[in-house]
């Protein structure tokens, strides 16, 4: 309750400030809408909003379950394989030294302006916080309970999925806690290069056609489901995994 109250006096102190400088700048509502137009726009279009919320929603859902599940998948594969290491570890770091947004037309190109490649999208810029953040917990596990298993006698397989594993689910949960964040970014950059449907096209579609206060609309509408978003991914981890 503490922190829906926080929470709700933070969004509060945010509204005022908002208005605050629309009022006191003398800004047109071509440059900054005010808060409460903005809250006109999204209850008169909210129809519309809904159609491409569902559509970007649809994305970035696909887009975090493929991508967890390969930056679990792969996370596994370098801890267990001192080859895949050295050679897919480097390729993995290297991926990050190419501006995901450069890719975007990319992927338009090869998936088509549909749903596939905004999930491609997503997948690509949650994939590496994913590995990463399971990979070094993987690696973290303690000496000592490695040491202990196999003395007793424990296969390399057991020692993984029985010891190093189950430790190491703290840090894959930070990893999924970022790619809730990130998956969104990933959808919208995706609807932005090519797309018909989704928040990222309505918003492109309003700034064209002037309509200021329905891209403000569609941003608010991005921004809360991202927080859902993060917020139930923290649920189920802390539920499952206790971290």
């Amino acid at each position: 309750m503490k922190k829906v109250l926080h929470f709700a006096s933070v969004a509060l102190l945010g509204l005022l400030a908002w208005q605050a400088v629309v009022t006191f700048g003398d800004l047109p509502r071509f440059i900054l809408p005010g808060p409460m137009l903005v809250f006109s726009t999204l209850w008169t279009s909210r129809m519309l909003i809904a159609e491409h919320a569902v559509v970007t929603i649809t994305e970035v859902l696909i887009g975090l379950g493929l991508g967890a599940t390969l930056g679990f998948a792969s996370a596994i594969l370098l801890v267990a394989s001192p080859l895949a290491r050295n050679l897919l570890r480097p390729m993995i770091v290297f991926s990050q030294a190419i501006p995901v947004f450069a890719l975007a037309p990319i992927l338009t190109l090869w998936l088509g302006y549909g749903l596939w490649s905004k999930v491609a999208m997503a997948l690509l810029i949650i994939y590496f916080p994913v590995t990463s953040a399971f990979f070094d917990a993987l690696m973290r596990t303690p000496v000592a309970w490695v040491e202990l298993a196999r003395v007793m006698n424990a296969t390399p397989a057991r020692i993984l999925w029985c010891i190093r594993v189950p430790a190491a689910m703290p840090g894959f949960s930070s990893g999924l806690r970022l790619a809730a964040v990130y998956a969104p970014i990933g959808a919208i950059i995706g609807e932005w290069v090519g797309a018909s449907r989704g928040l990222g096209y309505l918003m492109l579609l309003a700034n064209g056609r002037a309509k200021i206060d329905l891209m403000f609309a569609a941003l608010i509408v991005l921004a809360v489901l991202t927080l859902v978003l993060h917020a139930a991914v923290d649920a189920v981890c802390r539920r499952i995994w206790g971290g």
